[in-house]
């Protein structure tokens, strides 16, 4: 029986879906041995599936994207461990909510001796202080917390909640794993589109796996869609194939959160692959990210910063060619400014790489932060009065231009830092010949 805030529900086995319930829910699996995917956790001999077995269920959270059996896995669990699964949504869930799940889970273990399956879905919607609220209860035994997340647990769920909670990560569903679940749908007369009779063609099912993109529920739901527009031939056959989809399937949507995991990860996998001279997976997570939606602009800057942390003086060219870039991309918007960012980013992989300056501003700011602020030397000082010449501001300095070769016999650097060296140039592009003309001005300076 499964407890929910507004009373109980049947969900056992043999529990008939009410009427208009979309497929992907009557679909939903009842067991392990109907469960797809996952394989590296539930799959024979691993720790999670020896765990449910032997009936040690403990906290955990399930982290993946949409569709992948989050919920479902949590169903199952609780269904093999015969405990009560009492479960809401951290949408619309607050702490009274909460309270009121205890206090059942908590009556429930005293006086009939089973545990409850407490289920968050979007547990990183829920906010600090009810996080805590689960805690004390967790370490009680009165109820054991399984949270779903699409969100990074390390950022989103508190430390405390997360040191009594073992994290599995789901991945999305392979093709393969996708068709699986739209065949069993396809032949399932009770819970699925059995009596729609319909014949599906290979490369049909394949095109809609394609489509949901490891989403089951994506692929479901699309499947019950197209289903019921197909016309029933002379023998109450309904035939799906490829141009049956047309239509509905002219545009995958790609799986992609400008606030959460994916932004983040998409556009690291930008940033290393032009760090690592490959402008075609520079030029697939560009697009990837363009074509999801994704403001241009914000890849522009990150393009900016890239030209001079990864590239720098080995090619100074690269931050000119990124600012203009920037610039085209705010004259033009989308999508006529995706060729502007295409050009930048195949330019900065096929450029010589240097992160020389990004190291040395690194050392540098490392001094200025940690030791005792260094005064400025006397020569380095403008003196506008004569108070200040008095004082020896301006004493000794000597214009560079006026000097052989432009370099002065002075220091610039105060004295306790005299000899440090923060930029090191590389043996790339530019630099050798940058390295070379500051060894000269080096050696003509003070030691």
């Amino acid at each position: 029986m499964t407890r929910s805030l507004f009373g109980d529900e049947p969900s056992g086995p043999d529990a008939l879906p009410l009427s208009g319930t979309p497929l992907a829910e009557r679909m939903r699996p009842r067991t392990l041995d109907e469960y797809v995917g996952q394989e590296h956790l539930v799959g024979p001999g691993q720790p999670l599936r020896r765990a449910i077995d032997a009936g040690a269920i403990h906290s955990l959270i399930l982290w993946g994207p949409p569709g992948t059996g989050k919920t479902t896995l949590a169903r199952v669990i609780a269904a093999a461990s015969g405990a009560e699964f009492a479960a809401f949504s951290a949408v619309t869930a607050g702490i009274r909510e909460i309270k009121d799940v205890i206090a059942v889970a908590d009556h429930t273990r005293r006086h009939h001796g089973r545990r409850t399956i407490f289920f968050v879905d979007e547990i990183h919607r829920f906010n600090k202080a009810q996080q805590d609220a689960f805690l004390p209860h967790i370490e009680s035994g009165t109820v054991v917390l399984i949270g779903a997340t699409t969100e990074n647990p390390s950022f989103e769920v508190n430390s405390a909640l997360l040191s009594r909670s073992k994290v599995y990560v789901l991945n999305p569903l392979s093709l393969d794993q996708v068709v699986v679940i739209l065949q069993r749908a396809l032949a399932d007369p009770e819970r699925g589109l059995g009596e729609l009779a319909v014949d599906a063609d290979a490369d049909a099912l394949s095109a809609l796996a394609r489509y949901a993109n490891g989403d089951a529920r994506v692929a479901l739901n699309l499947l019950e869609q197209v289903a019921a527009t197909i016309t029933v031939d002379a023998g109450d056959r309904r035939s799906l194939t490829v141009s049956a989809l047309t239509d509905l399937v002219e545009r995958r949507a790609l799986l992609y959160d400008k606030t959460g995991d994916e932004h983040y990860n998409i556009i690291s996998a930008l940033h290393k692959s032009i760090r690592n001279s490959d402008a075609d997976a520079a030029l697939y997570w560009l697009a990837r990210m363009l074509e999801a939606g994704e403001d241009p602009m914000y890849i522009a800057r990150r393009l900016v910063r890239f030209a001079s942390e990864d590239i720098g003086n080995a090619d100074p060219r690269a931050l000119q060619l990124a600012v203009s870039a920037k610039d085209a991309t705010h004259f033009l918007g989308m999508p006529e400014c995706n060729t502007a960012l295409a050009q930048l980013v195949t330019y900065m992989a096929a450029s010589p790489k240097s992160n020389a300056v990004y190291l040395a501003y690194k050392a540098a700011a490392r001094d200025a932060l940690r030791d005792e602020a260094a005064q400025v030397p006397l020569h380095l000082r403008n003196a506008p009065t004569q108070l200040m010449k008095n004082l020896d501001f301006g004493k000794d300095y000597k214009y560079a231009h006026d000097e052989p070769g432009a370099v002065a016999d002075m220091s610039c650097l105060p004295d306790a830092l005299a000899h440090r060296r923060y930029y090191q140039p590389t043996e790339r592009g530019l630099e050798p010949k940058l390295r070379e003309a500051l060894e000269r001005a080096r050696q003509k300076r003070k030691p």
